[in-house]
């Protein structure tokens, strides 16, 4: 899968059903952790999940892997385009799940001050080789979530992701693009 027009049109829209979403990842090859190495840019595929819009209405930016044990997985972009890193936090993963919130532009400036408050530097995830859906493939670890990241390959450049909370029977969906050119 190289070209826009032999990609499926989940990736080509952003959107589509869990279903086509799940049949999608299972056909995707796994990748290794070597070829998650990087800065990640990613973006949410719309399938009706409650996230659904949420961490981009939140200026999300992607993701980091650094080595097994230093991972970055909330990164966001601030007012100046500034990158920086947010802890997770169980109890708004909780409350976006129960509560979902509108993708409204209004609820930006709440989203904004909400990361900002959880700023770190500090690794929250590691990277390990897990089997997910019948494969083995590199998945993202949350360190005080119960939340596995777990990816497939749509090319040498973007990966297919699979966010697999166990408060939440759908699982979220989505893609990030390798960031190239960054320290």
């Amino acid at each position: 899968m190289t070209t826009t027009t032999e990609l499926p049109s989940i990736l080509q829209t952003g959107q589509g059903t869990t279903q086509e979403a799940l049949e999608l990842f299972d056909r995707l090859e796994t990748v290794d952790l070597d070829f998650m190495w990087g800065r990640w840019r990613g973006r949410g595929i719309y399938t009706g999940h409650p996230m659904d819009g949420l961490l981009e209405l939140g200026n999300w930016y992607g993701k980091e892997f650094i080595d097994p044990e230093t991972v970055h997985p909330l990164l966001f972009s601030g007012r100046q385009g500034e990158i920086f890193k947010v802890a997770p936090n169980l109890k708004t993963m909780e409350m976006v799940l129960k509560l979902p919130m509108p993708q409204n532009p209004a609820f930006k400036p709440f989203l904004r001050l909400l990361n900002g408050l959880f700023k770190t530097e500090k690794s929250q995830a590691r990277l390990r080789m897990m089997e997910y859906r019948g494969k083995v493939s590199a998945t993202m670890i949350y360190d005080c979530l119960p939340i596995n990241d777990s990816f497939r390959k749509i090319n040498e450049n973007q990966v297919f992701g699979v966010m697999d909370f166990k408060q939440s029977t759908q699982p979220f969906f989505f893609i990030l693009e390798r960031v190239t050119g960054q320290p």
